[in-house]
């Protein structure tokens, strides 16, 4: 690579490295030089050193925060890629429709989050949402057709929490789109020896197309460990308020949000998000060193 191809790839690069510098670099530094300070936006930051991290200890409302988060992560991570991958295997071929079909997949990620949460605000309403109504049309007076009581979204928590976690197993667009691209760019001849051999499909799908697409499978479960405690916000903050009582569906992104805009707690909150990322970094790294022993343990 001469000079000239140099010059040219670094002015193709300049505007990413300054977006990285200046949208990721500079706030994480600031991030973490206030999570030592008490700072109100009033006053001068107080350098506190760690005690807002001793105070985190202690805190009640991010120790449910913190575990409504894990417990997210653990379910919707596995429901997210599991539906994006079952759908990229059911609308690879060309057949009448798949368009369509594919754009309805991708269309909820593309939506705005805030109107996407007040449209589920509509659809999860005890009272007139499609989604109460349809249940309890099929079912008993105020039961369901399995005989059971109808969901309260907005009132019960494990029914809120639920409902977080079905809203996130909508928007897997991104997802989607990587396995469908990855699962046409399969070798055809492959699947055509496995017709010759008459075998089946789920020997067809063990043995074929999860080694083929694990390589993506793995990037994407440790980007859903990441999003995960982001996902959560919009809904918590729009369709569930945190709540029901007491911090039912209180998320982590949800208690930085509360603790630094509307309690003025800066320092606090960004100690908050310094812990929320090590955190993440430690459940990504954690998986990361399974699936490498996984793979090793497979050749």
């Amino acid at each position: 690579m001469d000079l000239k191809d140099r010059r040219q790839l670094a002015l193709m690069l300049a505007p990413y490295l300054l977006g990285l510098v200046g949208l990721v670099a500079v706030p994480a530094v600031v991030t973490f030089g206030l999570a030592l300070t008490e700072y109100d936006l009033i006053r001068s930051p107080r350098f506190v050193g760690l005690d807002n991290l001793r105070e985190l200890a202690g805190d009640e409302v991010f120790h449910t925060a913190l575990l409504n988060s894990a417990v997210f992560a653990a379910i919707a991570v596995p429901l997210r890629l599991g539906s994006a991958l079952a759908l990229a295997l059911l609308l690879h071929r060309r057949f009448r429709g798949a368009g369509s079909a594919r754009a309805a997949a991708v269309f909820p990620t593309v939506v705005p989050d805030v109107a996407y949460g007040l449209l589920w605000l509509w659809l999860l309403n005890p009272l007139y949402g499609p989604i109460t109504l349809f249940l309890a049309w099929l079912g008993p007076p105020g039961k369901t057709i399995w005989g059971l009581s109808l969901p309260q979204f907005l009132t019960h928590p494990n029914d809120a929490r639920a409902a977080v976690v079905l809203l996130s197993v909508f928007t897997i667009g991104e997802g989607f789109v990587l396995l469908l691209v990855a699962r046409q760019s399969l070798p055809g001849e492959l699947y055509e020896l496995a017709a010759v051999e008459d075998a089946t499909a789920w020997s067809v799908f063990r043995r074929v197309t999860l080694p083929l697409l694990a390589p993506i499978l793995v990037l994407l479960v440790l980007r859903d460990t990441i999003l995960s405690f982001q996902l959560n916000f919009v809904p918590a903050l729009v369709v569930t308020e945190g709540g029901p009582p007491p911090y039912s569906t209180t998320y982590l992104p949800l208690f930085v949000y509360r603790t630094g805009f509307e309690y003025l707690r800066y320092g606090y909150a960004s100690a908050a998000t310094v812990l929320m990322f090590v955190l993440t970094a430690a459940a990504v790294w954690l998986q990361w060193l399974v699936l490498r022993r996984a793979r090793l343990a497979s050749f």
